[in-house]
């Protein structure tokens, strides 16, 4: 079944079914992967988001050779992906060596990184964000590289505005952020020494059942947790939809690299995403704070002329989370921080 608006289910019954609908193509992902020949790496695949990009790109390309490489702590991460039929490769990616035995895919998603715990060792932090994208850039000088980044490269802007465009300079507050623009700079510097085609896939929020600014919001009204409004709009995009994306950048690389923003179309309130939970579950949201002028937002202006609107609309990812964080269904237990203004993660 392809993902169309009218296939989606009304609620996501367990995790099962969530894996098989973040895997479940759209006809334009299938159209976009066939216009970019070769085997499909992922780096970093053992993510949050990579193993069901992973199974996403299988499924779209049934026939096409998808290798997940990562270091694979959790051996239940390998039994999945390897269950759908994508190769695994354990690799540490900050061994230099190690990353040159890797196969010469021409087509890669670079998903590795450090932001949970980031202030814990600022020197890893840099290390996985900045050296280990200079590693894979000179290992791969060949292959189209879609680089996974963060709207957080951005400065706060307006809430009342459109967000930040692809033409903004980054200039973010706090080292993670800032060692997310390293990452950038080493895939461009090496984009532009090598003519590399490349995307630098800057989003913003993905959301899944498990984790996600509304899996966070959700579960603060349903549980009376203070929900602080500062950082007060957002924007996010469904999980799959964002995947969908990212393996479609692969047909929409560009020589040298360039940014791309992905998240929603739209810029929402927290307070009146809180709202829309309390009425949900009946209770009334215990708001804190005052709305902030600025906050990390970003313009997709340039994504939904190439790709068009998500799937997922907001109302659709809101029905969804209620019902399953009312179910008291699994969480990853990771919240996003969205909140946080300082940059300190």
């Amino acid at each position: 079944m392809l993902l169309t608006r009218e296939t989606l289910p009304k609620t996501i019954p367990d995790i099962a079914a969530l894996d098989d609908l973040l895997c479940r193509p759209s006809q334009a992902l299938i159209d976009d992967i066939s216009r970019v020949d070769g085997d499909i790496m992922i780096l970093g695949v053992a993510g949050k988001m990579g193993p069901t990009l992973a199974g996403l790109a299988k499924a779209a390309a049934p026939d096409r050779r998808v290798i997940g490489v990562a270091r694979f702590s959790d051996p239940a991460v390998k039994d999945w992906l390897e269950k759908r039929g994508i190769e695994t490769i354990n690799c540490d990616l900050l061994d230099e060596a190690a990353i040159k035995t890797l196969p010469k895919a021409p087509n890669i998603i670079f998903m590795a990184g450090r932001k949970f715990g980031a202030e814990g060792d600022l020197s890893l932090t840099w290390a996985m964000n900045a050296h280990v994208p200079a590693l894979v850039a000179q290992a791969f000088p060949a292959s189209r590289i879609v680089a996974f980044s963060t709207g957080c490269v951005y400065p706060f802007v307006p809430v009342d505005g459109k967000g930040s465009n692809e033409d903004i300079a980054p200039n973010p507050p706090g080292e993670y952020a800032q060692s997310c623009v390293g990452r950038e700079r080493m895939f461009e510097y090496f984009s532009r020494k090598f003519s590399t085609p490349g995307r630098l896939f800057r989003l913003n929020y993905a959301i899944d059942m498990r984790y996600g600014v509304l899996h966070d919001i959700a579960t603060k009204v349903l549980s009376g947790t203070p929900i602080d409004v500062s950082l007060g709009h957002v924007n996010f995009i469904w999980q799959g939809d964002a995947a969908s994306q990212a393996l479609r950048c692969l047909a929409h690389c560009t020589t040298p690299t360039s940014p791309i923003n992905v998240s929603g179309d739209e810029i929402l309130a927290v307070r009146d995403l809180a709202a829309k939970f309390g009425a949900r579950f009946g209770r009334e949201p215990v708001i804190v704070g005052k709305e902030e002028p600025t906050a990390w937002l970003t313009d997709t202006s340039q994504a939904v002329k190439l790709f068009g609107l998500p799937v997922v609309d907001t109302e659709q990812l809101i029905a969804w989370t209620a019902d399953w964080v009312a179910r008291a269904m699994p969480s990853l237990g990771k919240p996003t921080k969205y909140e946080v203004r300082d940059g300190r993660y």
